[in-house]
């Protein structure tokens, strides 16, 4: 088992280190921040995930997992070393590496001979050698301390990080030809692959995938790119559909029966949010633009999600006519359900188109209490659903959280004031709403 050190505990680096111990691995989680890394130490984690809470107990307990702000003893006998820090987009949409920076000169003059340094973090294409070409800068003799770097992207998807982690469907890992650091990452992920852990799927063993560098870092952007243009697409598609007057309910589900096709990220309603779709479909144009290349796809990709979000003021006026004074309750601040995550979540931008219009706003989510980006907004935060829809004139449904399919639509019927629900999610059941005294709208019919 490999001596394994994870830098940055945030969603990617917590979900690394805590599923890596579970395969029997020792591993040292790495935050500059010490209160962070003691909040682990004792247990707590740093936002929601299913099933984490758990994991993170029962690794500690096993003495194979902990957590420290010193990059000295989180590195110096790491035989390899995950770098899982933040991205963020900048103004002009290019990725901000200044983490990734900063975790790479930290922990350069503690690396033992022949550290494998694992980028994991979404980088643009070129990092590999941008990371390498540091940590050379940073050892006093260049010749000192072999070591290798390799990209392994991550494709975890908030809310059922476990899962992706534990039973992926491939294992991206670039690096040089022959290179001794692809090999010692593969031996790494070896339970992964032949699934010989509790709880595993030997039927179903995930495709190892070696690439160049460049390759793999390109394969994180590209999967996200396009799984955004599938839901772009659908939601393309449902809008004609409501000219004409075909039900986009049926229409993808159809299409989606095409095997080459599939029906997975052919949702339509309010578009797609968090902190990964958005940021690499905006690193990947911007990657293109460095060599005079304009992605016109992208573009609609993303033009067509940002206009999901005004279509519905625009479906909520065309049935209220006016938003002044009007009441709306909001069901979801998440992006998406299972998570505590708000980044570039629909729901935000249309809290404050609403607010702009002039309306009165409440909101419940059942993990989300509070958002800071809209503490300029008179937002009512409700203790529940029927709470949030006390006399409101309308409800829109912007994230699929499972409570929400659930509720007692005639409960909530009697707490409104009007009787519209904006389903964005396709929550709500047509038929038994209208039952229960209720007109529902969605997109696409």
């Amino acid at each position: 088992m490999a001596r394994v050190t994870v830098v940055g505990t945030g969603y990617v680096g917590t979900v690394t280190a805590v599923c890596l111990a579970f395969l029997d691995h020792d591993v040292v989680g790495l935050d500059i921040d010490p209160i962070q890394a003691q909040q682990l130490e004792a247990g707590q984690m740093p936002f929601y995930e299913p099933g984490m809470p758990e994991r993170l107990e029962q690794a500690l307990k096993s003495g194979r997992l902990s957590f420290t702000s010193d990059p000295v003893t989180a590195v110096e006998n790491a035989d390899v070393i995950f770098l899982c820090v933040g991205t963020p987009t900048s103004h002009s949409g290019v990725p901000d590496m200044s983490q990734v920076e900063e975790a790479v000169r930290s922990i350069a003059p503690h690396l033992k001979p022949d550290a494998v340094i694992v980028n994991k973090s979404t980088v643009p294409v070129g990092s590999g050698n941008w990371v390498r070409t540091m940590i050379e800068e940073a050892l006093p003799d260049i010749d000192s301390v072999e070591f290798h770097v390799v990209s392994n992207p991550e494709f975890l998807r908030e809310g059922a990080a476990i899962e992706d982690f534990l039973y992926p469907d491939r294992i991206v890992l670039g690096g040089e030809s022959g290179d001794k650091g692809i090999r010692v990452v593969s031996d790494l992920y070896h339970r992964l692959v032949s699934q010989d852990f509790e709880g595993g799927r030997p039927h179903r063993q995930p495709q190892v995938i070696r690439t160049d560098l460049p390759s793999a870092e390109m394969v994180k952007y590209a999967a996200n790119a396009f799984l955004a243009t599938k839901i772009s697409f659908a939601n393309e598609i449902a809008n004609i559909c409501e000219f004409v007057g075909a039900d986009a309910r049926q229409v993808l589900s159809a299409i989606g029966a095409d095997s080459r096709i599939g029906s997975r990220f052919l949702q339509h309603g309010i578009g797609w949010g968090g902190s990964c779709f958005g940021k690499d479909v905006a690193a990947l144009i911007a990657t293109g633009l460095d060599y005079g290349y304009v992605s016109r796809i992208l573009h609609a990709v993303v033009e067509v999600n940002q206009a999901q979000r005004v279509l519905v003021l625009r479906k909520l006026q065309d049935a209220l006519k006016t938003l002044k004074g009007r009441r709306i309750a909001v069901f979801g601040l998440a992006f998406k359900a299972n998570t505590d995550d708000f980044r570039d979540a629909p729901s935000i931008e249309i809290i404050r188109r609403l607010h702009a219009a002039g309306a009165l706003v409440s909101a419940y989510d059942p993990i989300v209490k509070k958002i800071p980006e809209l503490d300029e907004v008179p937002l009512r935060i409700a203790a529940d659903t029927y709470d949030a829809a006390d006399r409101a004139d309308a409800v829109v449904i912007a994230t699929e959280w499972p409570d929400f399919a659930a509720l007692d639509l005639r409960k909530l019927r009697e707490k409104m004031k009007g009787h519209l629900i904006l389903d964005g999610r396709g929550v709500i059941a047509e038929d038994v709403a209208t039952e229960a005294g209720l007109t529902i709208r969605g997109f696409g019919w």
